[in-house]
């Protein structure tokens, strides 16, 4: 029944787009992927992982002068995947990726509530993580503020999962729902002022997990702070973006935390067809004796696929609480002409803290990305490897005798984005 309602819902919408502005559109991405040691290490004797995943969007948007309400409704599939004939989904991916109303409170203010994308930046500690078929999104309540060049945001989340099957009325508050980094309670600041050519933002995010006793029952909430500022430079070819990010308080089960992340990039137009670029970034870990507290930095809710190699080793999934990281980098993206364009990155990866057996080098990753944009759609092809020094073997847990000699990953995406109905008067 879920399904017949949203899809009522979005025909009302149609029927008093006459009364304001409404738009309709969509999204279908499949992708294909090789995966012969993507996100770690693949073992010689295992074989290579391929599949087709689809991502399908439906989006709505309505907007007045009073409000904006924006629906978004995602499946996410991989092939076959059902079996035949089955009458219902069996991933049950079907699900609302987003559902917000933007309400005009006058002079500048407005408030934001419901499931919603959050990204701020570079991505770095808020994104929309939109590499990832599924995508990131929060649900939150935001007062936002906006004037000439100045924006301010006041964001306010409390999860919750009424999880009580032996009665009707829900008692207490304990948050149930475990995950990487998912929270009971979420409170930020993002201001952000923008100047010619520069602009600087500022944030303070504070994180509470909920904790369990021995007994698996709630006892209290561990409160992680991070605080930090980004900037960005442009003037004529050259470009320039640092990030500076700290981590205190606790981490979920009350480890004390203290971290850092610095990051800088720079960027030179060197010609109408060839941009340049080189970077680094410093993500604080653990010395090998650490026990009880974690001086390991974690990018939280921020798009981690963009930084640290395509290929996804760290802090995709995996990497919290190691050994940190030392990222090196320089990248040429190459304009083909007639809206195409390839990217070559190299990387090279270090331990900010070396692995117990005192090694620090992990590795060097190649990433090769080939776009091109046709009449109403979109298509790219990837190509990943990795070269693993002798930490890379001692990190994955695996020798360098028992992995594969060749670690790459493939891929090929296409996106369509159709545009069923727009009332906006241009």
């Amino acid at each position: 029944m879920k399904k017949q309602y949203l899809i009522i819902t979005l025909l009302l919408l149609t029927a008093n787009a006459i009364y304001a502005q409404f738009t309709l559109d969509g999204q279908f991405r499949p992708r294909t992927e090789y995966r012969h040691g993507f996100g770690s290490l693949i073992p010689d004797a295992a074989d290579a992982g391929f599949a087709i995943s689809t991502r399908a969007r439906l989006n709505a948007k309505y907007e007045s002068e009073a409000y904006q309400f924006y629906l978004s409704l995602q499946d996410v599939m991989v092939w076959g995947e059902n079996r035949q004939i089955l009458p219902d989904d069996q991933n049950d991916s079907f699900a609302v990726f987003e559902a917000w109303a933007n309400i005009n409170l006058g002079k500048g203010w407005s408030t934001k509530l419901g499931r919603q994308v959050i990204s701020y930046d570079d991505q770095r500690i808020f994104g929309g993580l939109d590499w990832a078929q599924q995508g990131r999104n929060h649900d939150a309540g935001l007062l936002k503020y906006k004037k000439d060049k100045f924006i301010l945001d006041i964001g306010l989340a409390f999860s919750q999962d009424f999880d009580n099957p032996t009665g009707f009325q829900s008692v207490g508050t304990a948050y149930n729902t475990a995950g990487f980094f998912t929270y009971k309670t979420m409170q930020y600041v993002y201001a952000k002022q923008q100047w010619d050519g520069f602009s600087a933002s500022f944030l303070a995010l504070n994180n509470g997990f909920q904790n369990f006793d021995d007994t698996d029952a709630a006892d209290g909430v561990s409160n992680l702070q991070t605080i930090g500022t980004h900037l960005n430079f442009k003037q004529g070819k050259f470009n320039a973006n640092a990030n500076l990010f700290l981590q205190t308080g606790e981490r979920q089960n009350e480890v004390k935390s203290s971290a850092y992340l610095l990051g800088l990039e720079l960027g030179y137009k060197a010609s109408d067809k060839v941009a340049l670029g080189i970077g680094t970034e410093v993500i604080s870990g653990n010395k090998a004796d650490t026990t009880d507290k974690t001086e390991a930095f974690f990018p939280l809710y921020g798009t981690n696929h963009k930084f640290n190699g395509f290929m996804d080793y760290f802090y995709v999934g995996n990497h919290a609480n190691s050994v940190g990281l030392f990222d090196i980098h320089a990248s040429a993206k190459f304009d083909l002409g007639k809206q195409s364009s390839l990217l070559v990155k190299v990387l090279n990866f270090s331990g900010e803290q070396e692995l117990p057996s005192g090694e620090k080098s992990l590795g060097t990753e190649i990433d090769l990305v080939f776009a091109k944009k046709f009449k109403g759609y979109g298509l790219a092809i990837g190509y990943s490897q990795m070269f693993a020094a002798d930490g890379m073997y001692e990190l994955k847990g695996i020798t360098e005798e028992l992995a594969a000699s060749s670690q790459n990953w493939a891929w090929v995406q296409l996106t369509i984005k159709p545009q069923f109905l727009n009332t906006k008067k241009e």
